[in-house]
């Protein structure tokens, strides 16, 4: 009996030990495929290395994380159809404070009249079709007046492939949607019906991409925030952890980012200590602080950017309290000098 209890012993160790071996392996040739601080060239071309009048654009170097301060990701989906960069389809920020475990998502209206270092103001979007998610990166640090240490950046095929590869996501669509277009071949047309629904990557993709409606982007943003927290939820369960080398392989092909290995590593830890459900979603810039304009006969959005850089400092020194309240932010800005 010791000796048959000896043996179990150690084939447990053992298949403990390849068990474990096998999943640092994968999370370590997965970081290494995405992260261009590795060495791996990126996988994004921007529109103005093929544009002769262009000339490239010097980006500032992102700030180091020393792992105690707050940290800001840059999250970007673009909408390349594997013929050129594109623009960017949806622009995030998540926000995380190491101390606290708290985290904020903040989704970026896309059409944010700004200023993009070297190509002069246009909408946000535009900036990734300048100069990738370094530029937008940049970009979106001058708008917030936070410094965005690194980016992550996937396309319409790495959202559909993360999707499916967790299972899926339980959703309840608040309405009908429908929407179609020849010039993408009715590749990606959404049929949505209301009510709550299981979601594969396809149809999750026709979710957050809705813009079709009286608020456009505004709802849009609001539901890829609801979808967003609901994914990371799925991402901490343990179905999805026992699933990890499987996951991480389907979308390596389709994601890139600028942390290193060590600092994934740092900032997954990070994450699953976040309860998904208590994360802060807002919108920027908030309706307070928004307003339509005309510029070139372009419909784009407005905003007072000294105004929103104060209400940014205020949503996060209100993260820790009780109550927090997009309204409360604003209404604390004030027209000082």
């Amino acid at each position: 009996m010791r000796k048959f209890l000896k043996w179990l012993g150690i084939s447990v160790t053992a298949a403990v030990l390849l068990v474990g071996g096998y999943y640092t392996y994968s999370i370590y040739h997965f970081t290494n495929q995405i992260s261009v601080a590795s060495g791996q060239d990126s996988k994004f071309k921007p529109q103005a290395q093929t544009q002769t009048n262009v000339q490239p654009v010097e980006v500032s170097l992102p700030p180091e994380w020393d792992g105690t301060e707050r940290v800001n990701i840059l999250l970007l989906g673009g909408d390349s159809r594997g013929e050129d960069s594109g623009r960017s389809d949806s622009v995030m920020v998540a926000s995380i404070d190491p101390v606290t475990k708290k985290a904020t998502l903040m989704s970026i209206l896309r059409d944010t009249y700004v200023n993009i270092p070297g190509h002069g103001q246009s909408r946000l979007n535009a900036a990734f079709s300048y100069g990738g998610p370094d530029l937008t990166r940049q970009t979106v640090s001058d708008l917030l007046g936070i410094p965005i240490q690194y980016y992550v950046y996937t396309d319409f095929n790495g959202f559909i492939a993360l999707v499916d590869s967790v299972g899926g996501i339980d959703l309840d669509v608040e309405k009908d949607m429908h929407y179609t277009s020849k010039a993408d071949k009715h590749q990606f047309d959404i049929d949505l019906k209301k009510g709550m629904q299981h979601m594969d990557g396809k149809t999750a993709l026709q979710y957050v991409r809705f813009r079709h409606d009286a608020t456009s982007d505004f709802t849009r943003t609001e539901r890829q925030r609801k979808f967003i927290t609901e994914l990371g939820g799925k991402i901490q369960s343990t179905s999805s952890l026992i699933k990890l080398p499987s996951i991480l392989n389907s979308i390596s092909p389709y994601i890139e980012t600028n942390l290193s290995t060590t600092e994934m590593l740092q900032l997954a830890s990070l994450g699953f200590n976040i309860d998904a459900t208590t994360v802060a979603k807002q919108q920027i810039p908030p309706n307070e602080l928004v307003r339509g304009e005309t510029i070139k006969g372009a419909q784009v959005l407005g905003v007072d950017e000294r105004k929103l850089k104060r209400f940014i400092q205020n949503l996060f020194e209100q993260e820790n309290k009780p109550v927090t309240t997009t309204v409360d932010a604003a209404t604390t800005i004030k027209d000082t000098p």
